[in-house]
């Protein structure tokens, strides 16, 4: 299975058969110095917005690489709905281990959310330094998740909502608000079967708690603003594992996988 490296200033063109495209920097040295990249070899490339290509090794300097492209690699868009993962911020890495399983399971975007009951806080003192690192982190996770999963798009990595503003998310009616939570009388597997059905459905959102779980409050509004509260399963998972699972549910409903 070939390797996939991003250069995402390249477009269509770029990536076309006969283009012979270099990669440098920080995506070049890690190629060269650490995964031993070798003249030769056949490799993918892509700019990280949906387009790949195919080529082989054409030469390799300490820092940089060059490939020629012979390929042009088609990926077919996803069926249903795009899938969003609200993840409230966690202790520890757990938010982290679900950016990065929630994009190798075809995630389109994710959010942070920082929750009433969020150990993980990047608000306060150094909030905004807080916020734009956690961001920069998540990115990276979900780049380098990417490419394990040689997937031709990265999702996209949202600026951090509030409570208010995935309250706001539920009001379109194109748009479903799905809440991960034990109090939901309907499973999630049931509701995505419904849901599969319909054609006016262009998002789905699935919300996950901190470790902590939800304040009332916070179900309550959310509930309110129109959101449906489900029921993943008879365990409770933890945050980090619940999106990842929630995905491949909506994956499997929505004929994506």
């Amino acid at each position: 299975m070939a390797n996939l490296y991003y250069r995402e200033d390249l477009d269509d063109a770029d990536l076309a058969p006969g283009s012979l495209v270099e990669v440098g920097g920080e995506e070049g040295r890690h190629a060269v110095r650490v995964s031993r990249l070798r003249t030769g070899e056949r490799i993918l490339v892509g700019n990280g917005a949906g387009a790949l290509g195919e080529g082989v090794v054409d030469a390799v300097a300490k820092d940089r690489f060059a490939v020629r492209i012979d390929r042009e690699v088609s990926r077919p868009t996803p069926r249903g709905p795009r899938l969003v993962l609200v993840q409230a911020l966690a202790k520890g890495d757990r938010d982290e281990r679900a950016v990065e399983q929630a994009t190798e399971f075809g995630v389109d975007a994710i959010v942070p959310w920082q929750a009433a009951r969020s150990v993980s806080r990047w608000d306060g003192a150094g909030g905004e330094e807080k916020a734009a690192k956690g961001l920069a982190k998540w990115r990276r996770i979900a780049r380098e998740a990417s490419k394990q999963s040689l997937r031709a798009s990265i999702p996209e990595i949202r600026e951090p909502e509030t409570l208010d503003g995935l309250c706001g998310l539920a009001a379109r009616e194109d748009r479903a608000v799905v809440v991960l939570h034990p109090r939901g009388s309907d499973r999630l597997s049931e509701w995505a079967g419904t849901a599969a059905a319909s054609d006016e459905l262009r998002e789905t959102v699935l919300v996950v708690g901190p470790e902590g779980g939800f304040a009332d409050a916070e179900l309550d509004a959310l509930e309110a603003a129109g959101a449906e509260v489900l029921l993943l399963g008879d365990t409770v998972l933890r945050t980090s594992s619940a999106g990842p699972a929630a995905i491949a549910v909506l994956n499997a409903a929505f004929a994506r996988w």
